[in-house]
């Protein structure tokens, strides 16, 4: 797979539409061709304390951000005719449905795949979470669970993998 956008979702709690970031990262003929990420406010609008230890992303931090209609306005363009590549696809996939469905917005039908299921299929490994994948593709995760530096590394992943 040449050509496709990996994308990497943060919750603020257990619901899957609390997105509160997104970051993408669009590739074309192999190459990374664009990048986008942005805070949201999330809906519900609370943070669990589980998710902000992970993430360290805080409703202080969101409470000025854009609801997920207007950052998704940014990132529909980007991701326009490209399959959407997630590790672990059923959460991502699983945020993106929720969060449209939250705003009543018609879902566009996005076709996913997933690096985690890749991953687990061709890599001997210990474990197959992010940071242990991305660094058997010789991709150095610094910043995990920051959604932009997940969807670089998925972007990596998949040029190896898929």
């Amino acid at each position: 797979m040449r050509d496709f956008a990996a994308i990497d979702f943060e919750t603020a709690n257990g619901s899957r539409s609390s997105v509160c970031s997104v970051g993408v990262v669009v590739v074309h003929g192999g190459e990374v061709a664009d990048r986008f990420y942005s805070l949201i406010r999330p809906y519900p609008n609370y943070y669990s304390f589980f998710t902000t230890r992970v993430h360290g992303l805080t409703r202080a931090d969101t409470d000025a951000a854009p609801l997920f209609p207007e950052v998704w306005a940014k990132v529909a363009p980007l991701v326009a005719g490209l399959p959407l590549v997630a590790h672990n696809r059923p959460f991502d996939e699983g945020c993106l449905r929720a969060v449209f469905e939250a705003y009543r917005m018609p879902y566009p039908g996005y076709r996913f795949y997933c690096t985690l299921r890749a991953s687990r299929y061709r890599l001997r490994l210990p474990n197959h979470q992010l940071h242990t994948v991305a660094a058997a593709c010789g991709y150095d995760l610094d910043n995990h669970h920051h959604a932009l530096a997940d969807a670089e590394a998925c972007a990596a992943i998949a040029l190896r993998l898929l």
